[in-house]
């Protein structure tokens, strides 16, 4: 159908013109089909989405602005009910399967909502003390430890470069940031 003659049947539907509403449901009503079916619904759910559809362009045909790209309104809604559609039945899988019916929901409880943010938080929390320890270390160990938690990890020749430390002290100079962090950190109850 020409967009213009589209239009004028919107319009003339809009004002009780039956012959225009038939005339665009006819006109329009593959397209809408062409829409149902790519998404591989059931007939009966493509049924469902393609009155869905009309049903909704008739609550809005009084409000289309655009009365011209009323096919393309009508696709947009096909397509979104077909996903809402097909989102709500991800959700229920009729089944007999003993073993799947005795498995733990997958919806959050409002109760395991409020664990999980309070676990969030805490974790927030540790990271926070993690830093404000690491800062109270010496200005050495920070470089160090700086250098070597960096992505991608530099080798130690890299680092002795970096930070005129002799390659075989890395390691020994590393545990040992590492215990003072790990001792301030035990001190202050954060592990």
């Amino acid at each position: 159908m020409d967009r213009a003659d589209v239009g004028v049947l919107v319009q003339s539907a809009a004002d009780g013109d039956a012959a225009a509403w038939k005339s665009l449901v006819d006109g329009l009503g593959p397209l809408v089909w062409s829409v149902v079916r790519a998404h591989g619904l059931s007939d009966a759910d493509a049924h469902e989405v393609y009155q869905t559809a009309w049903f909704r362009f008739a609550q809005h045909l009084g409000r289309i602005r655009e009365p011209e790209k009323t096919g393309s309104w009508l696709a947009s809604t096909a397509r979104h009910e077909c996903l809402k559609l097909i989102r709500a039945s991800k959700r229920w899988t009729p089944t007999d399967d003993a073993q799947l019916l005795d498995r733990p929901s997958e919806d959050r409880t409002p109760e395991e909502s409020v664990l999980d943010s309070e676990e969030a938080a805490a974790q927030t929390e540790r990271v926070r003390r993690l830093w404000q320890e690491f800062e109270e270390l010496g200005e050495r160990c920070r470089q160090l430890l700086r250098v070597l938690i960096s992505s991608p990890p530099p080798s130690y020749q890299e680092v002795s470069a970096a930070l005129g430390i002799a390659v075989g002290s890395i390691g020994p100079m590393r545990q040992r940031c590492l215990r003072r962090l790990r001792a301030r950190l035990e001190a202050r109850g954060t592990i």
